[in-house]
């Protein structure tokens, strides 16, 4: 017979409204027999909500149920390291935590600098300079999810900062660059 073995996975929606947590534990009854399953979640600027969860199911969270907006209203969830704490009565006993580095607002905004490369009217060595941008921005952002993984907070959020900067500057820049780093670095 299974013994109680708690556990959440935190699965990608690819939608920055939507958080979503899933019930990965194994329970010694089938159907699941606990009492109080709880999810505390600490969303980065909004403080800790609990909510309750539902045993065996995908549980989803927009704003309003995170206590971000009012209810019916729904906004963007906001990047940064989010906590769980998954428990089930007794909570001192039986609970697993996990963080995760919330990336979905910048990885939105790299997606469109992203769409931008195939549009570009520049010639072989800017569209390849641009592609060299993008990859090392893709690796900061990479990074900084690693480092939330390996509770390494500081250095995640210093490499999402980095990222978010070096998205901004590929954004606000023109058609005009030399390509000079790619010629320099690669050629």
């Amino acid at each position: 017979m299974p013994t109680l073995k708690l556990d959440i996975l935190v699965i990608p929606t690819y939608n920055t409204l939507s958080l979503a947590v899933a019930d990965a534990s194994t329970y010694p009854d089938d159907p699941p027999v606990v009492t109080s399953p709880t999810l505390e979640i600490t969303v980065p600027g909004f403080g800790t909500v609990i909510k309750t969860f539902n045993v065996n199911e995908l549980n989803i969270f927009h704003s309003d149920d995170l206590g971000i907006t009012a209810t019916g209203i729904e906004q963007p969830l906001p990047d940064g390291i989010y906590y769980f704490k998954y428990s089930v009565a007794p909570a001192l006993e039986n609970f697993v935590e996990k963080s995760i580095m919330r990336v979905d607002k910048l990885q939105e905004k790299f997606d469109e600098a992203f769409m931008k490369l195939d549009m570009m009217e520049c010639d072989r060595a800017i569209k390849t300079q641009s592609k060299v941008e993008l990859n090392s921005i893709y690796f900061f952002i990479q990074g900084a999810i690693a480092a939330a993984n390996n509770c390494a907070t500081l250095q995640a959020t210093k490499l999402y900062q980095q990222a978010d900067r070096m998205l901004d500057n590929f954004n606000n820049a023109d058609c005009g660059c030399t390509g000079n780093n790619y010629i320099i670095n690669f050629y």
